[in-house]
Formats: structure tokens, sequence, C-alpha cells
């Protein structure tokens, strides 16, 4: 089944207190899918910058700049992070663009759990 894109300006709508409506189940796990991505990635973007130093890029290419440099390091942690910023970006894009997603609600409680190892990773640093 198609997914109703509306049901994102629903969402919208009831995290700002203004539903009239409530969102859609699908619309609140693709967007937790992307929120979770979205932690992750600014956690580790934030990590290279503030703590080591890095000039991220100030555009979409900050994305990959992020994950190469953890996946790049001959530490197996931070590779990790990297591989795991991965596998979120990939769910975030099946989230964000594709009209069907199968799987949906797995792969929100799996991204859910990588996204927090990354960034409790990213404390032990």
């Amino acid at each position: 089944m198609t997914f109703d894109w509306s049901e994102y300006l629903k969402l919208a709508q009831e995290l700002a207190g203004q539903a009239i409506n409530s969102a859609s189940q699908e619309a609140k796990l693709r967007s937790s899918v992307s929120r979770a991505y979205y932690a992750a990635f600014c956690k580790a973007r934030n990590y290279l910058h503030d703590i080591e130093g890095h000039l991220i890029p100030s555009t979409g290419e900050a994305h990959k700049y992020v994950r190469d440099v953890f996946k790049r390091s001959p530490d197996r942690s931070r590779r990790k992070i990297g591989n795991n910023l991965d596998r979120l970006r990939i769910d975030r894009n099946k989230a964000d663009y594709w009209n069907s997603v199968t799987g949906l609600s797995s792969i929100a409680k799996i991204d859910l759990t990588i996204a927090q190892e990354v960034i409790s990773t990213l404390s032990f640093l």
C-alpha cells in the first residue's frame, strides 16, 4: 500500500499541538526512523567537530563525511559507528522517500536500538 504523504502534515500538527486528527501509525513510524538517524548523525557530527576539531562540510556532503571518518578508523568501535550510521541512513531514505516500506515497525524498533548504541558509544570515546 502506498503511503499517504499528507499524514506527515497531520503528524506535524500533532507534534505542534494543533492536531484535529491523530496521525497514522505509519507516519509516526516513518518519523521515528528518520529522527533516530538524525539523532545519531548529529551526535556523531558534533563529536567530530567539537571534540576532534574536524571541519565538517556545511552541505549534504556532511553525511558521507561523518560516516567515512568513522568507517576509516582503525578502532573497531568507531568503525561500527560508521557502519551503523550507514544502516540508519539507508532506512531513513526508505522512510522519507519510498511510497511503501515493508516491515516498517521492525525497522523502527531496530533503528531506535542502533541509534541508541551510536550515541552511547560516542559518550565512551
